[in-house]
């Protein structure tokens, strides 16, 4: 394992937020790879990605994760998961995501995410937020509203 990056001196962004409120899963990649990509042209210093409305993961998008991490990395910058739901941890502990994974959970999230136990506070700077769902084909047409 290398040693990590000092801080890039331009990141333009300190902090981007993501919330996943649908399933992530290989029918919902490319939605979310789309974002992840445009956020990582902000040069944020950390992104945090919010799994507590996220009731799956898959393999292909664990992957992501990874990659998006090993390309903030490159770049002095961070990859925090936050609040899996208790699905999606179960998920992210078989596969040993959290080896190679920041994941934290705060009281609050832990709550929302089906978890009842206390959990590590955990507080960041505020930022910049978006919330990324994947967009349901209308009835009978199967064309997206």
């Amino acid at each position: 394992m290398t040693a990590p990056q000092p801080p890039d001196p331009d990141c333009a962004v300190p902090l981007v937020e993501l919330e996943i409120t649908d399933e992530l899963d290989l029918a919902h990649l490319r939605e979310v790879a789309g974002v992840l990509d445009a956020v990582l042209t902000l040069r944020p210093r950390e992104v945090v990605i919010d799994l507590s409305g996220c009731g799956h993961i898959d393999a292909a998008s664990i992957g992501l994760l990874l990659d998006v991490r090993r390309r903030l990395a490159r770049h002095g910058a961070g990859l925090t998961v936050r609040n899996p739901h208790r699905r999606v941890r179960r998920i992210l502990d078989t596969a040993r995501a959290g080896r190679v994974l920041r994941i934290v959970y705060t009281t609050e999230g832990a709550r929302s995410a089906g978890d009842d136990r206390p959990a590590p506070a955990h507080q960041l700077a505020a930022g910049g937020r978006a919330s990324v769902g994947a967009r349901r084909p209308g009835p009978l047409t199967g064309h997206r509203p």
